[in-house]
């Protein structure tokens, strides 16, 4: 099936008679000049193919939710909800400040909702 392919094709797979190639890190794609492969702390120096395409996922999509976090962030420096946050407090978004300061005005049940939900 196509899944498998995709697989095979992402993780190096033997479905080929040819000879297997070996796994070099600074040959993959993103290598440049004039740095070319780096790695200090020697993570890829086992030079695991699956490993290394493994983190390297890893850090694609840690650092979309890094720019999440940061949209997140700028975001309600510019633009508050209209409305209530908490009706029953009389609490409107308006009134949350920006930032971590914006922690210490959720209410009890809204950050027991985070937690059970995150």
């Amino acid at each position: 099936p196509l899944r498998a392919k995709v697989a095979r094709n992402f993780f190096g797979g033997e479905g080929t008679s040819a000879a297997p190639r070996t796994f070099d890190p600074a040959n993959e794609l993103g290598v440049q000049d004039p740095v070319g492969f780096c790695d200090p702390l020697g993570l890829a120096a086992d030079k695991d193919e699956a490993t290394f395409k493994r983190r390297r996922a890893v850090e694609i999509k840690h650092g979309r939710i890094s720019m999440y976090a940061t949209i997140g962030y700028i975001v309600p420096e510019y633009f508050k909800f209209p409305g209530y946050l908490s009706p029953s407090l009389g609490l409107k978004f308006a009134d949350v400040p920006n930032g971590l300061a914006a922690l210490s005005k959720v209410p009890v049940l809204g950050g027991a909702q985070i937690i059970a939900f995150a």
